[in-house]
């Protein structure tokens, strides 16, 4: 539509500017370039923070998100530091605050997540307003004096509010968690180190600032990538930290282990720093159907990685050289990237490539000018508070004039001013002595203000004597960054080497201790010493105790629970926690991931070298015998057995060896066989038949055995007798089997039978009742009868209670 021209209105004009292209990018791209640059891109040097993550951690310390207070909603943060001091993209923010949450970005993570914050296969964090956060320690370490008028402060976007300009850092930052950014005409990537040797390598150049970079090296050997995976400590690596740029080779880390039908297996338990899990197993098949010449060996390629671990398998065929193909992968995938180094941060304002050596004294600058402002604000807080206790100090010892003064002034103006001229006061102290409550005119709290003041006096004599000295106050700055490193370092996750078939720098592995594992009820677990627990056996200590004990395990194996749903869950022996005697324990449910309610466990086994047979019974009678190598698993929860609906497990002993096996039901049935009848089948199979059940009986016991010894029988109300196991004739498995105890129609010795165990030699053993109470017999106490006899009451179970269980008083599995 044409725009319609008003009378009286002046004729418009129109001015065309002519500029050169030199001003135009001048006047318009530097502005922009300098903002990016300075604003958004580079991390400073001091602090190691873009302003971004700046902003956000002081948003966190402004909300009270600290490590010890509950997690807050990710949009609250998010929409209080673009509300205050970030006045851009919702994203931006969120982005930067997810990346300082995840583990395998950074080396010391800022934020402590809840939820979903992505994963290192790539996939992306929820949405803000599903996801939580608050500060990590670290992230403390950084804000730490932040009151005390250690750093600058600047108005914000709007001059409403002040923000920092740094942070006072009290670690190195920029080299413990690293940074990556694009600028304009400018890029940082900075890796990612222990904080440990940071702060060793900080220490050693306070102590002697004419270090070489060589020699800062012995201190901070390489990066160490949140990834773990192997650096090649060469030449590169010294370049980089002289110069501040140079390419690193990092190499996954492999292993080779043999698979099934003689396949070997290439392992990868790390990969290199910022690559993609899931696009580099992508990557890998694509290269295999690419080079099918070179890489026709491979067989299959899978992701075995779970809460456990990162475990990505390469299967090869059979007589395939895992080495050769390996060295493929290297060649052709991520397996082996080149991390390119290039140290740029803002310092003096502006950005600047430094070495190693060069980020060091920026820091350590820093900190003495953070140090020194701490110093002084304290000393001025001391001299301050000091000056008012001179004043309160004066009003004390001459009280009686100070009360008569103050009566005789008609408002508190005068007697303000009459103090002030009588005893020489300030206004500040006479203010003070006005509002000083008459509880502290006592006696103790005249003493207290005499010991406060002293103490000041000693206090500020030291904060002076460390402005004075830089000896004490770099001496300062050292203990403070020793006691980080007490206290938030850890191991080196990156191995280094000079060449990636020979380490020159691994830690050495923890040597295996040998323990005992004790399970209390089938609820409660810990770790002894073995000698400190024959001891507590010997003592009686553990008399009254349901005790499930296995002897001469190693820390560096994994210890098997198996349960009545039928499932089987591995746990490192490592994990389960230390204990006396007398303690419980921890419960099994907080150890045993994905343990279900009322899931109970119903044994626990050291598979040792994963060589022989388990024996599997469940309550409808059903058998199975599985080797123990199918259970050596890389999951920390499987199927142990196959159940059917409304069964359960009810037996999972080691069988190997043993040439007969003997079933018990709880209606006093009792069936003998080979055990070579049940066959040997896979674990997840559901097994044979292994006793006929009628009504409602149900099996309860199965043990395997040499045909000798005892059979100890136990019913409901406390009746027991003891057979012999020859007395039991061998039949074939899936029989209705014979009585092994005559249960009268009457119930007089009982109405099921509640427990059996096998003898060979005497021991001592429990009768656990309904009630609670614990009776503790010897075998040898109980009377051999026949096979089919009632039995002989040995426990009164009186008043509805009855016998719930046999257990051996010490159950060595």
């Amino acid at each position: 539509m044409s725009r319609i021209k008003r009378d009286n209105e002046p004729p418009r004009t129109e001015e065309i500017i002519q500029k050169t292209m030199e001003d135009v990018m001048h006047d318009s791209m530097m502005p922009y370039s300098e903002y990016v640059i300075l604003e958004r891109a580079l991390p400073r040097v001091e602090d190691g923070l873009k302003p971004v993550q700046r902003r956000i951690l002081y948003t966190m310390h402004e909300l009270g998100i600290t490590p010890d207070k509950p997690y807050r909603k990710c949009a609250r943060i998010v929409g209080d530091c673009l509300g205050k001091y970030h006045p851009h993209g919702d994203t931006s923010v969120y982005d930067a605050l997810a990346r300082m949450a995840q583990s395998f970005v950074m080396r010391a993570c800022l934020v402590d997540g809840h939820g979903n914050f992505g994963s290192i296969d790539g996939d992306s964090p929820a949405a803000m307003r599903y996801t939580e956060a608050r500060m990590a320690p670290q992230a403390l370490l950084l804000l730490q004096d932040i009151e005390k008028n250690t750093v600058n402060f600047h108005l914000n976007f709007d001059d409403s509010l002040q923000e920092p300009d740094l942070l006072p850092a009290r670690f190195p930052n920029l080299l413990v968690n690293g940074a990556s950014g694009i600028a304009v005409g400018l890029a940082t990537n900075i890796p990612t180190h222990n904080l440990g040797e940071v702060i060793d390598g900080v220490v050693a150049l306070i102590d002697d600032p004419r270090l070489t970079t060589s020699e800062l090296m012995r201190y901070i050997p390489g990066p160490d990538f949140p990834t773990g995976g192997i650096v090649a400590a060469d030449a590169e690596l010294f370049q980089a930290y002289e110069t501040g740029r140079g390419k690193l080779s990092v190499r996954a880390k492999t292993h080779f282990e043999n698979g099934t039908s003689g396949r070997k297996l290439i392992v990868i338990d790390e990969i290199p720093y910022q690559i993609n899990k899931a696009a580099l197993l992508e990557r890998i098949l694509r290269v295999s159907e690419e080079k099918k010449t070179m890489l026709a060996g491979i067989h299959d390629i899978r992701d075995e990685s779970d809460r456990s671990g990162m475990r990505a398998v390469v299967e090869l065929k059979r007589d395939v050289d895992p080495e050769k193909i390996l060295n493929i992968l290297f060649k052709y995938t991520d397996l082996q990237t080149t991390f390119g180094v290039n140290m740029v941060a803002i310092a003096d304002g502006k950005p600047k490539l430094m070495g190693l050596k060069q980020i060091l004294r920026y820091y350590i600058d820093y900190q003495k000018q953070v140090v020194t402002r701490r110093t002084q604000y304290e000393l001025d807080q001391a001299e301050s508070r000091a000056h008012i206790l001179e004043g309160l100090i004066i009003a004390v010892d001459n009280l009686d004039e100070v009360i008569r003064l103050i009566r005789g002034s008609r408002n508190p103006r005068e007697a303000k001013t009459r103090l002030m001229e009588r005893f020489q006061l300030s206004d500040i102290q006479a203010q003070a002595i006005l509002d000083m409550r008459l509880q502290r005119l006592t006696n103790l709290e005249v003493l207290a203000l005499r010991r406060e003041y002293e103490d000041l006096q000693k206090l500020i004599q030291k904060l002076k004597g460390i402005l004075k000295s830089e000896s004490k106050l770099m001496a300062m700055i050292k203990k403070e960054l020793e006691e980080i490193r007490s206290s938030h370092s850890d191991a080196r996750r990156t191995q280094l080497s000079t060449d990636f078939g020979e380490i020159v720098i691994e830690k050495e592995k923890p040597v295996a201790e040998e323990i005992s594992v004790v399970m209390t009820g089938g609820t409660f677990l810990k770790r002894m010493n073995e000698k400190l627990l024959q001891k507590a056996l010997a003592s009686g200590e553990l008399k009254d105790m349901e005790l499930d004990v296995l002897n001469g395990v190693f820390t560096d194996k994994k210890i098997l629970f198996f349960t009545d749903r039928g499932n089987c869950h591995a746990l490192p022996a490592a994990l389960i926690p230390d204990a006396r005697p007398k303690d419980r324990g921890i419960a099994i449910a907080g150890l045993l991931a994905g343990l279900e309610k009322d899931e109970r466990v119903i044994a626990m086994l050291d598979p040792g070298q994963w060589t022989g047979e388990m024996l599997f019974a469940t309550k409808q009678g059903m058998l199975k015998r599985t080797a123990l190598s199918e259970y050596d698993v890389r999951k920390s929860c499987y199927t142990a057995v196959k159940l059917k609906k409304d069964d359960e497990l009810v037996a999972a002993v080691a069988c190997g060896g043993h040439e007969s096996l003997l079933l018990v039901t709880r209606h006093g049935m009792a069936i003998h066989f080979a055990i070579e009848e049940v066959s040997v089948v896979g674990r997840t199979a559901a097994g044979v038949k292994g006793i006929t059940l009628s009504g409602d009986d149900s099996l309860i016991a199965a043990f395997p055995h040499d045909s000798e010894g005892e059979l100890i029988i136990c019913t409901d109300t406390g009746y027991m007798k003891r057979c012999l196991l020859i007395d039991f004739e061998r039949q074939a498995r899936g029989g209705k089997g014979v009585k092994c105890i005559t249960l009268l129609k009457n119930g007089s010795n009982g109405s099921s039978v509640a427990g059996a165990l096998t003898v060979t030699d005497p021991y001592d053993f429990m009768a656990i009742q309904k009630s609670g109470t614990i009776t503790v017999m010897n075998t040898e106490e109980i009377a051999l009868e026949m096979r089919s006899s009632k039995g002989t009451p040995y426990i009164m179970a009186v008043m509805n209670d009855t016998i719930l269980r046999l257990r051996r008083q010490f159950s060595q599995q």
